[in-house]
């Protein structure tokens, strides 16, 4: 079975030198659970070698979301690095635990995405953590997410732990009230972060790629 989707290879940022390894594996899952509980997954987040995932969606959109919901949520001191390749997905098979043993050019574009976001990252760009390649869109459209991708990585980057936690919420579609009491925080300071953190901007213009073209 051969179809189009956005494949996601995630890796567990600095895992060599994690005290816990067993415990940031377990955190990257919880974190990929959470963001995907409100939104359809072709393949949910699946562990594969060492300290690396994988994850299929049917949409950019869903792919972009999810992996910055994911992000945001990891808890102090735990991050991920994440490479979305758009093109073919095909099943081969799969494993006697019921994990799909796939191949396709969207999985190329992934593996090309997350080596370039590491290239970046150790290149004079310490906060990137992601990359989007395809091998089906125009190279303006490419570079348009990859734009988005850069400023993403960025804002996240150097939000603080509450920060990071107020913009998840906020963009699981949760009232500020309920955020400020989750928190122990009034709502005015609840907004105050979400337009200080950047965290405001960042959801229009997630809700942007997903209105004009990233479906």
């Amino acid at each position: 079975m051969q179809y189009k989707s956005i494949a996601v290879i995630v890796d567990i940022v600095g895992s060599r030198n994690a005290p816990d390894r067993v415990g940031a594996q377990r955190a990257v899952r919880e974190a990929f659970d959470r963001a995907d509980a409100a939104r359809p997954v072709l393949a949910p987040l699946w562990s594969t070698a060492g300290d690396e995932f994988q994850a299929v969606y049917g949409s950019l959109a869903d792919a972009l979301r999810s992996t910055l919901i994911a992000r945001l949520v990891m808890p102090d001191g735990l991050d991920f690095r994440v490479g979305l390749g758009s093109g073919e997905v095909r099943e081969i098979e799969r494993t006697s635990a019921g994990h799909p043993i796939q191949d396709g050019s969207a999985w190329w574009a992934a593996r090309d995405a997350i080596e370039e976001a590491h290239r970046r990252e150790n290149s004079g760009s310490p906060f990137v953590r992601s990359w989007y390649a395809a091998a089906d869109e125009s190279a303006d459209f490419v570079a348009t997410v990859d734009s988005y991708l850069l400023l993403r990585d960025h804002l996240v980057s150097a939000m603080t732990g509450r920060a990071r936690r107020l913009a998840a919420g906020a963009l699981e579609g949760r009232a500020q009230l309920d955020l400020a009491e989750s928190e122990d925080i009034t709502q005015s300071a609840v907004s105050q972060s979400l337009q200080r953190s950047g965290a405001a901007a960042l959801l229009a213009a997630q809700q942007l790629m997903e209105e004009r073209g990233a479906r």
